[in-house]
This record gives C-alpha cells, structure tokens and sequence, in this order.
C-alpha cells in the first residue's frame, strides 16, 4: 500500500516541514494526498471580503502545489483558522477518519504535539485519536514533522523540546523545496525570521549535519506497526 496522507492546520504547513520527504516518496512511486483542516487565513483581522479572497487564494496556493507535484487533489475541511479549539473534536476525528477509510494510507504525517500552535497541537491529537490501532488497521507509520516558528517557539516549562528519530536525506530536493515555497508568497517571512527562505535551509542545513548529508527533514515517529 504505498499510500501517504499528510494531514496539516494550514495550507503551506505540508511545504515547511516535509516537504522534501514528500518529494522523496513521490519519486518511489507513492501516491500523496494532502488533507487541511483549517483554511489558514480567517483569524486575520480584516473585512470578511478580504478575509474571503485571501482563503480562496490559499486553497488556490496549495491546489497548485499538489499539481506541481503530481499529488492527488487535496482536501480542505475549511475549519476556522486558529480557532480549531471551537469546533467539537468529534467533528475533527470524524471528518479525518472519514478521509483516511476513502485514501487507505499507509503512513500518516502530521504536525508536532508540542507545537506553539493551537491548531497544531489539536490536528495533533485528533489524527492519533482518528488512527486508533485496531486489529484490521492499515496506517502502519505516523510520522510528526516541526514546523518553523511554532515547533521551537515553544519555551513552556513542560518537556516540549523536538527530539526527532527518523530522518530523511532531501538534499535532491532543497532547490525544488523552496522553488514551491515561493507559491505562499505571502507566508514567508524575511531573514532572520525561521520562516524565510533562509532560515528554513539553514534547518535543513542543520539537520543534515545529524545524519552526515547536506540536506534533511527530521521527524519524530510516533508509531510503527
């Protein structure tokens, strides 16, 4: 079953942190479907037109991407953004069961527990509790990716630091990473921000230098059956 489904808050979170692991497993002949539960731009506070556009042109964004790709379509649940604390979790899980039983991925990737975001923390919990194992299960893996400016942005006292296990070569991938990265303009930052195209070469840069590549991903895996 080479299956994948990304499962993420906002459209661009699926570029930040796997990006090119995604790559990667698309090369190996792996269908990818990207699933988003928010739409990333209503908790801005602006006119509800202009609220409206930016979410269109979002979706259009992270349309475009998995078309770059050769992804599959993917899914907008279209929750509120940075707000997914006000809809019932049962209505999260269910609506992220209902696409994995569609897709039947194999593995699963989503976002870090300890994520400064809510949002984050919350598509956190809701794809583990939607991918109880059970005796006839067929998500074998998760994977949880970090995410820049909300993954190491979290100074709580709790132990939230990203220790991650499982890491993946992208140096065939940096360049064609931040080409797609280009297409959330308006997400990316400047430099020094961890968020600019800069800073989040220098992580990969950095966790390259873990395993002994230019270029990595790292991920904290969570389950393998």
């Amino acid at each position: 079953m080479k299956k994948i489904m990304l499962i993420a808050s906002h459209p661009d979170d699926e570029l930040l942190g796997s990006a090119g692991t995604l790559l990667f497993y698309k090369k190996k002949g792996y269908k990818i479907k990207i699933v988003f539960l928010s739409d990333g731009e209503s908790s801005r506070n602006i006119n509800k037109k202009k609220k409206d556009t930016l979410i269109k042109l979002r979706k259009t964004q992270a349309i475009k991407v998995s078309k770059i790709c050769k992804f599959e379509e993917p899914i907008f649940a279209q929750f509120p953004d940075n707000r997914l604390d006000t809809i019932p979790m049962l209505t999260v899980v269910k609506f992220i069961e209902t696409e994995i039983k569609k897709f039947k991925p194999s593995i699963i990737i989503t976002h870090n527990e300890n994520d400064l975001n809510i949002d984050h923390m919350l598509t956190f919990k809701a794809v583990v509790t939607a991918t109880r194992p059970s005796t006839k299960t067929f998500v074998k893996s998760i994977y949880c990716f970090e995410t820049p400016s909300s993954t190491e942005n979290n100074f709580s006292k709790l132990k939230v630091s990203f220790n991650p296990n499982l890491y993946f070569d992208i140096s065939n991938y940096i360049t064609k990473k931040i080409k797609l990265l280009k297409i959330y303009k308006k997400e990316i930052k400047k430099y020094p921000h961890s968020r600019s195209l800069e800073g989040i070469k220098v992580l990969a840069k950095y966790r390259g230098t873990q395993i002994g590549v230019k270029y990595a991903e790292a991920f904290y895996l969570l389950r393998k059956l």
